[in-house]
């Protein structure tokens, strides 16, 4: 899996928990899917997991993960991978414009992205097989980065990893059906009908399409006009979602949380994001009696490190290390929702 702010990979055994008495074949939708690690311990629970995300990266990621099965695509994919190993390095729009002009990867890595990128594109593949051939090139240049974690700046000095050969791998494919699609929270909502939707919606100003703008350009192949310093793509100014919104994530909450046709909702959400717990359980509380589980957790990678001005230096302290994941947990039948809580908080 690619590095990820914000992944619940931490968080899963508790999410798995809350979900742990459904049943086997009930469907099960993830409505912000991003590196779709909760969709997959679900889907390995043996629910049929629909992920929705409206980035196309993450489309990818949730087709690879969770649309394809395992059984009849490993060996397709494993052909096509061993196809392109052999390419010879590149360098064209790509190279330049995350190589050279920005240093998210060394150059020599850069040149073999690019010519593999390629030559995916000549090669015209059905989906999912298509996604799982680029999640692997994805998985490969994120193994190669010279970031943080994120693609927001990059590292003044080459990184350790940045110097190693780019290697494709086949991706960690699960047996089982499932369904991806590309849309807003909402639509995606109500589209869905099933038995449970888990739910973890952007909670701050910074967009994921910003922090990982160079996956989605990787995946749209599109050579889009960028800007600044680490030539994000220029959409990333244009198209903002809701949630990233102080002023109308509430309110796209809302609508998302209403449109569901489920039974039981599960969300999670950091205690220092736009929504406050009050307004969580207010809004969960019209399908039921709302529950909340928290789990302590070290914040993200940029705290640790601390505050640093344009040259470098240290220039003032992170205030907290430390904050909160809540799990929120509501379902029609009481009983059982108090009984999914009482579950995820003996995981916490």
């Amino acid at each position: 899996m690619i590095k990820y702010l914000g992944s619940k990979r931490l968080l899963t055994g508790c999410i798995s928990a809350a979900m742990a008495d459904l049943s086997e074949g009930d469907r099960v939708l993830d409505l912000f899917s991003g590196t779709s690690r909760v969709g997959q311990a679900m889907k390995k629970m043996g629910f049929m997991v629909s992920s929705n995300d409206h980035n196309e990266y993450a489309h990818t990621i949730a087709r690879c993960y969770i649309e394809a099965d395992a059984h009849s695509m490993n060996a397709q994919a494993k052909t096509v991978l061993d196809s392109l190993r052999d390419t010879e390095p590149s360098p064209g729009w790509f190279t330049r414009t995350y190589c050279e002009e920005a240093r998210f990867f060394h150059p020599d890595n850069g040149a073999k992205v690019e010519a593999i990128r390629n030559r995916i594109e000549t090669l015209s593949l059905d989906e999912p097989l298509r996604s799982v051939v680029l999640v692997s090139l994805m998985e490969a240049a994120d193994r190669v980065d010279s970031t943080t974690g994120v693609q927001m700046a990059y590292l003044k000095q080459w990184a350790a990893r940045a110097h190693k050969p780019l290697e494709l791998r086949l991706p960690e494919l699960h047996n089982g059906p499932g369904e991806a699609t590309c849309m807003d929270a909402e639509d995606a909502a109500r589209s869905f009908s099933g038995r449970a939707a888990y739910l973890d919606p952007p909670y701050n100003q910074h967009s994921y399409r910003s922090n990982y703008h160079i996956w989605e350009t990787l995946v749209r192949w599109d050579e889009p006009e960028v800007y600044g310093v680490a030539r994000k793509r220029m959409d990333c100014k244009t198209e903002k979602s809701d949630f990233n919104s102080k002023r109308r994530i509430t309110e796209a909450f809302i609508a998302s949380v209403n449109a569901l046709d489920v039974q039981r909702v599960v969300v999670s959400f950091n205690n220092e994001g736009y929504l406050n717990r009050e307004t969580i359980e207010s809004v969960l509380s019209n399908r039921g009696e709302v529950h909340t589980v928290e789990a302590d957790y070290k914040r993200y990678v940029g705290a640790q490190i601390g505050i640093h001005n344009q040259s470098g230096k240290k220039v003032g302290k992170v205030s907290h290390l430390r904050n909160k994941e809540l799990l929120y947990v509501v379902d029609t039948d009481a009983d059982r929702g108090r009984k999914a809580a009482m579950a995820a908080a003996n995981m916490a």
